[in-house]
């Protein structure tokens, strides 16, 4: 028999966030960021409920091309590009689009064979300091790319570093205007946060990622509050119980120490199912749909929760470790970290189970 716990991907929740960040950019295509296996849910079972998405947003080139033989006619686009001819030769194979964020990139297009043909979206560096081009070498990449009969069309894209706070997108939103003005070209700018809250950006192309899978951007609103409903919920089973007194500890290290009469079941997840170790105690967590807190550290495998209140619980009782009725943001603000890295730590021996 195996293991309780799984991911549950709710595919008409997928459908509802795509929908929610389509009618926040009305006059903008989609492109759906699927990277990171479509952030834990399952590549192939986001396409199918991204269906209606424009286009998608990717970073491996074999995901990329499994999306194509799984169906998808959309654009698909590699966010970081090309690595070397063998992936430009072969995204030119499967007409997909590539990034083009250094000089080396825009060489590289002179290895393919002369008939090829690629979409491409030159990446601006305009104050992230990851990956882009400096603003002030637009003109000569530009200028390459015109005189390259390999560049089917060019679409300028940047990435904000703050749209989800209060420092916002004001300083890196006009310097992608003053370098990209002059040029009459699509853009791709906005991101989850960005789509959200600043309309100026979205111009041809908006990017939603977390959006997608029912998390929040923001750190203070709610995903419930923005209208957006959770995808993934991870759930398992108490698999046995322990009775402790007044001075008995908890877990590795004893980081826990009962002060008073406890019950305290054991779950079957831990920081190798992808929850975090790092959660402390007193971690939001729901026992048969009743909310209690975690305690001691989390284990390999298990991990501990009280259920002095819930004489009703025992072996056998579900657990939300987050998800539907649990968001995924408080967890992962308990934790110290974000639902992005939840989402996309899920180990691969957590099964995925897809339902409408």
């Amino acid at each position: 028999m195996p293991r309780p716990i799984k991911a549950i991907v709710d595919l008409s929740a997928l459908r509802s966030n795509l929908a929610l960040a389509k009618r926040a950019a009305p006059g903008a295509r989609t492109l759906a960021v699927v990277k990171a296996n479509a952030y834990g849910h399952g590549l192939l079972n986001a396409a199918h409920a991204f269906e209606d998405a424009d286009g998608f947003a990717i970073l491996e080139i074999e995901n990329a091309v499994r999306l194509r033989d799984a169906g998808c006619r959309q654009p698909i686009v590699l966010l970081e590009g090309a690595f070397d001819s063998h992936d430009l030769r072969a995204a030119a194979e499967y007409q997909l689009a590539c990034a083009i964020h250094d000089r080396d990139q825009v060489r590289l297009l002179q290895e393919l064979p002369a008939a090829a043909r690629l979409d491409l979206f030159v990446k601006l560096n305009t104050g992230m300091n990851r990956l882009g081009i400096a603003p002030r070498a637009l003109p000569d990449v530009l200028d390459a790319l015109r005189g390259e009969p390999r560049a089917r069309s060019v679409t300028l894209m940047t990435h904000f570093a703050c749209a989800d706070d209060e420092r916002g997108v004001e300083e890196q939103w006009g310097r992608f205007e003053a370098a990209t003005r002059r040029f009459e070209l699509p853009c791709t700018v906005a991101n989850s946060a960005a789509t959200l809250r600043y309309p100026q950006t979205h111009r041809d192309w908006i990017r939603p990622g977390i959006i997608l899978y029912g998390a929040s951007p923001f750190a203070d609103v709610s995903a419930a509050t923005l209208g957006l409903k959770p995808s993934m919920t991870l759930v398992s089973e108490i698999i046995g119980v322990q009775e402790l007194a007044p001075g008995d500890a908890v877990g590795y290290g004893a980081s826990f120490v009962a002060q008073r009469p406890m019950r305290i079941g054991i779950v079957a997840c831990g920081y190798a199912d992808g929850y975090p170790r790092h959660a402390p105690s007193g971690t939001p967590i729901l026992v048969a749909g009743e909310r209690t807190t975690t305690v001691g550290r989390v284990s390999m495998d298990m991990m501990c929760v009280d259920i002095t209140a819930m004489p009703q619980a025992g072996r056998g009782s579900p657990v939300t470790l987050w998800g539907a009725g649990l968001s995924a943001d408080e967890v992962a603000a308990a934790a110290g970290t974000i639902s992005y890295e939840l989402f996309c730590a899920l180990a691969p021996r957590v099964p995925v189970i897809e339902q409408e």
